[in-house]
């Protein structure tokens, strides 16, 4: 359990939850919940970074609804289809706040914040969005937005540092090849 907490403390729970049960089923008996049954405490520390189920070469998406806007079809499909093209996605539910999402991309070391708003509200939530981004010193994190967004509030966001806007009829795999082209996933060891 010492290794479990100690590694949380420098990222997201839910992959090192993960990490936790990848590890456990690998075969080695030194990450079991107590310090005592590993051979060596830095090692099973070690052990359980390198086999963590997210891969450093993986692309990392936060997926969020802000606002009231209860439609969320759009945005699960989006999480699938990134989903399958490889990237790990965390999508944050309904009714999230600019500061609720922003805080889930810290605490789960995203690359990218995909907002998705259909309720008419982007032009007081994204502005916030990266308002606080800037004030978590987390700028080399990419949002991009989609949804029902007029071509004059789409380049206002862009001014703001929106990276694209999707609006209705983007093709998922515009979305994935634009993922893909702008962020740089550091390569394997």
């Amino acid at each position: 359990m010492v290794v479990m907490i100690e590694h949380l403390r420098t990222g997201a729970k839910r992959s090192r939850i993960k990490a936790e049960l990848s590890f456990a089923k690998s075969g080695q008996k030194c990450f079991r919940f107590k310090k005592t049954q590993c051979p060596s405490f830095a090692s099973a520390r070690e052990a359980v970074i390198k086999k963590s189920v997210v891969a450093p070469n993986r692309i990392r998406v936060l997926v969020a609804k802000p606002g009231l806007d209860g439609h969320d079809r759009g945005a699960k499909v989006i999480a699938r289809a990134l989903r399958d093209a490889g990237m790990e996605v965390i999508y944050t539910g309904l009714r999230q706040t600019p500061e609720m999402i922003v805080n889930a991309a810290l605490q789960e070391d995203v690359q990218v914040i995909g907002v998705s708003i259909l309720s008419g509200a982007h032009n007081s939530i994204i502005p916030e969005i990266i308002h606080l981004l800037n004030l978590k010193r987390m700028e080399d994190v990419m949002v991009i937005v989609g949804g029902t967004i007029p071509d004059a509030d789409a380049t206002k966001l862009k001014a703001l540092g929106v990276a694209e806007v999707f609006q209705p009829g983007a093709s998922l795999d515009s979305i994935v090849s634009f993922i893909r082209s702008r962020v740089v996933v550091p390569a394997t060891e």
